[in-house]
């Protein structure tokens, strides 16, 4: 029986980078350790001005396909998930199928969903596969979320940086699910939590939204740049997180130590910590992998998961639980097995 499995996953992360001790001299009231201890991220990856995600996209897709898993013809479909695309139209992942070369009878669709976007990726890949409609479904997940941060936003700068993936989702033999069971959930009222305010039809840039104020914690923007209310974004994922969690054991008929590994989005070192700690997952069983990215946005987890099996804590026949959570509001999770 043929069923959707994850072959291989590959990872672009841009050459400019951003390190804490460059924040510590703009930040005159943090140093390095202390944004460290804050945020567990030592490093960031920065787009150049003229590097868009599709050219992360592209330069991961290409790492994958010199790697002789897939031939470019193989593929059969191309998602796309990214919130900073390279136009409102078309479509980038349209320009991507050209860019890589792949064939003409190859389908191309971009998605908008961040941090819980390559679980709804996985979903969609699966789906595809095992219609039979696809054997081979190339799933890339990429981001700059750099542009939208503005340089004296401390609160989203030591966070954030930029990078991609490309997963190879194809057909196996297989006489048991290897991707799946699946939880989503939405919740749109949290929407203003994290955001840039300005920029779309629903408000459009000008004078006015390009004027920067200053909020509390000194942190400087405007309606242009990102916005993101840490304080509730944590709240949030307390909340549901260990919900997702168990619906995902009762749906598979699994208990917590079945699992072999969780990667969970990397958000931050606080936030993971707090969650392994009331989730009571083994540290040793339980993923953090920004110290060196920062956060990715939707290519945290599949970063997380390359970064994993290359120091083998996870293996053939791994069984691993995935968590998404935050911009949107939205999360989803999914348990694999690594084939």
């Amino acid at each position: 029986m043929s069923k959707a499995a994850i072959r291989h996953i590959s990872i672009h992360l841009p050459v400019q980078t951003l390190t804490n001790q460059r924040l510590a001299q703009e930040y005159q009231d943090w140093d390095e350790a202390k944004i460290l201890e804050k945020t567990g991220i030592a490093v960031r990856h920065i787009a150049g001005p003229d590097e868009c995600s599709s050219d992360l996209g592209v330069a991961a897709a290409e790492k994958l396909f010199a790697s002789g898993v897939c031939a470019r013809d193989d593929v059969d479909f191309l998602f796309l998930c990214t919130q900073s695309p390279d136009y409102f139209l078309p479509t980038t992942a349209c320009l991507m199928q050209d860019r890589l070369g792949l064939k003409t009878g190859c389908g191309a669709l971009d998605f908008n969903q961040g941090c819980s976007g390559f679980v709804y990726g996985l979903s969609l890949a699966k789906g595809m596969v095992e219609t039979a409609d696809c054997r081979n479904v190339l799933l890339i997940t990429a981001e700059t979320y750099s542009k939208f941060v503005n340089p004296r936003d401390r609160s989203a700068r030591t966070i954030f940086g930029d990078g991609a993936a490309a997963t190879l989702v194809s057909a196996v033999e297989s006489d048991r699910d290897l991707i799946g069971p699946f939880a989503f959930g939405t919740d749109g009222k949290g929407a203003g939590h994290l955001i840039v305010p300005a920029g779309g039809f629903r408000c459009p840039r000008s004078s006015e939204t390009a004027i920067e104020t200053q909020d509390r914690g000194g942190n400087w923007r405007s309606k242009q740049d990102l916005f993101m209310n840490g304080p509730e974004i944590l709240n949030f994922t307390i909340r549901v997180a260990p919900v997702m969690l168990n619906q995902l054991l009762e749906k598979a008929c699994l208990e917590i130590e079945d699992i072999d590994y969780f990667v969970f989005h990397q958000a931050n070192r606080f936030m993971l910590d707090h969650l392994r700690n009331k989730l009571k997952i083994p540290a040793e069983k339980f993923c953090v992998c920004l110290e060196n990215c920062g956060n990715t946005v939707s290519s945290t987890i599949p970063i997380a998961l390359e970064s994993a099996m290359q120091d083998s804590h996870i293996r053939t026949g791994s069984r691993v639980l995935l968590l998404g959570f935050g911009v949107g509001l939205s999360w989803a999770g999914a348990i694999i097995e690594i084939v």
